[in-house]
């Protein structure tokens, strides 16, 4: 059992010299559960991060950057799964990677994370404009 001391440590970050995150880490850093991160992976194709020899997932930033857009297309935006996939389809790939505008800097919390992703998705609406 975990003290309470545990439960309530800093969130976990994404680390500028690190390329590859267990679905551990993911989870940690997505705020999502690894269930979930598993099903996306067979609802999206975009989502295919590497597996190792034992079937042990190695996720990427990019990985990272689209499980956020995708949570905050199902929940900021409101989009179902499947307008999500119609939306992932027209969205360039370059647009989901430049999600976080600060891409090679290390990022923080999850709130952090989510603060670029919400500014980039704004920035992306007054060009469409």
């Amino acid at each position: 059992m975990q003290s309470s001391e545990e439960s309530e440590q800093q969130p976990f970050t994404l680390s500028s010299e690190k390329i590859f995150y267990k679905i551990g880490e993911v989870s940690k850093i997505t705020g999502l559960e690894t269930h979930v991160i598993r099903y996306w992976e067979t609802v999206f194709p975009q989502l295919r991060p590497k597996k190792g020899s034992t079937g042990q997932r190695f996720f990427q930033k990019k990985d990272i950057e689209l499980l956020l857009y995708i949570k905050h297309l199902q929940d900021v935006e409101g989009y179902t799964l499947e307008g999500i996939k119609k939306r992932l389809t027209t969205t360039k790939s370059t647009e989901i990677a430049n999600m976080p505008a600060q891409a090679t800097a290390p990022i923080g919390s999850v709130k952090e994370v989510i603060s670029l992703v919400k500014s980039r998705l704004l920035e992306i609406l007054r060009d469409i404009k």
